[in-house]
């Protein structure tokens, strides 16, 4: 099953990044993260150039989406909400729908509790029909203490709880039937 993981912080070495490269590392089997890294590059949404042939850098964007059996995002808190390149990453695939009806897992990492762009987030994937996974999505408080810029988890807890989520990410993949992806 292969996975698309997302880091909603255009920042090197963000705690994001850094727990993506954790979530990899602690995948169970048969559990492939592609990271998308190019969140930066994507335009600004307008409607007027989302067409039949969008900018490029939308079209790889979607088509990595396309052949992913899920999605795993991982995203800081900037002023209560979500980063404003991870909505317009969102919005390039309001109309396009590569991620409708696919499992997503969310990682919030904030130095506080980051729960209203938590909730910000699943209300944006629940509008866009994602099947977001509430219960096993995770906000890791003062995830640099716990991770380090290359993935490995100082901290029992955290790799455990990263473990049974990604856990729950592939059983909700599993349960959607997608032996392979499905558009």
């Amino acid at each position: 099953m292969k996975v698309v993981a997302i880091s909603g912080s255009l920042r090197a070495g963000s705690s994001n990044g850094a727990l993506l490269r954790a979530a990899a590392a602690l995948a169970p089997p048969g559990m492939e993260l592609v990271f998308y890294e190019d969140l930066g590059s994507l335009p600004h949404f307008n409607p007027d150039l989302d067409t039949d042939s969008p900018p490029e850098t939308v079209k790889r964007f979607r088509a990595m989406l396309a052949a992913a059996d899920g999605a795993l995002i991982s995203s800081p808190e900037y002023a209560h909400g979500i980063p404003g390149s991870l909505k317009n990453a969102l919005d390039w695939i309001v109309s396009s729908g590569e991620l409708n009806a696919k499992p997503v897992l969310l990682i919030m990492a904030s130095p506080s509790a980051g729960r209203q762009a938590q909730a910000s987030l699943i209300e944006v994937l629940s509008v866009m029909d994602m099947k977001v996974l509430v219960d096993a999505s995770l906000l890791v408080v003062s995830a640099r203490k716990k991770v380090d810029d290359e993935g490995r988890v100082s901290d029992p807890d955290l790799a455990k709880a990263l473990r049974a989520s990604l856990a729950s990410l592939a059983a909700a993949i599993a349960a959607r039937g997608s032996g392979g992806a499905q558009a």
